[in-house]
């Protein structure tokens, strides 16, 4: 098994920065997930100035406009990079963090995240997502709808756990690494850096960094 890198390590605050100011919101994302995360921190009560997305033509995306870096001219204003693909998140929160635009954080108000868990900067968790006691979350992972993260997880930074995706006790995963749709993996199981875990898989066993594993129990693909 190849270690997951230091790198992956939690260089996050605790759950009391959740009780910082509530800064205005931008949002660097305006498709799918994008939405999402607006949606979620409107329902927990944060002013969102709108979206960054130079892809998009319109002037609204829903009940948000499209903005551009001007917006953050005379505010304190957080960004938060909704941007599913993991490796493209890092860089635009890599982006932002070197022209100083702070990073925030969304928690959905039905998401439970324990007293004891640690939460990185930039982190997005999703409706009905469950972070459970000691886990920690790396900076700009996404925890997404209705995932559970059991006690004692590591969650490397800009990894994605998606939907529905369960990690029991002690699983460590590494930094760019998605979790697919429903996927299950069992206690202290490690998955190194920069790899997918397909969704449905059932992970049964370490996954070596950079690889690809699929189905019931999951294996590596060719």
């Amino acid at each position: 098994m190849t270690p997951i890198s230091s790198s992956s390590e939690i260089a996050g605050s605790d759950i009391d920065a959740m009780a910082e100011p509530r800064r205005p919101l931008v949002i660097y994302g305006a498709g799918g997930h994008g939405q999402v995360v607006a949606e979620a921190a409107t329902v927990a009560g944060r002013l969102i100035l709108g979206f960054l997305d130079d892809t998009v033509t319109l002037d609204h995306v829903g009940a948000w406009r499209i903005v551009d870096e001007r917006i953050f001219e005379g505010t304190d204003a957080g960004v938060l990079v909704a941007v599913g693909d993991n490796f493209a998140r890092r860089r635009i929160s890599d982006d932002m963090r070197e022209a100083s635009r702070p990073p925030a954080t969304v928690i959905h108000p039905t998401a439970w995240v324990s007293p004891s868990a640690q939460i990185g900067e930039g982190v997005f968790i999703g409706p009905r997502a469950v972070v459970n006691a000691e886990a920690r979350i790396g900076d700009g992972a996404i925890i997404n709808s209705g995932a559970i993260i059991e006690h004692h997880c590591r969650v490397g930074p800009f990894a994605h756990v998606a939907p529905g995706a369960t990690l029991a006790g002690g699983v460590r995963i590494g930094q760019l690494t998605l979790v697919g749709v429903g996927a299950s993996l069992l206690p202290n199981i490690e998955v190194g850096d920069d790899s997918t875990v397909g969704a449905g898989a059932v992970v049964t066993q370490d996954v070596r960094r950079g690889t690809t594993v699929v189905g019931s129990p999951a294996q590596p693909t060719e």
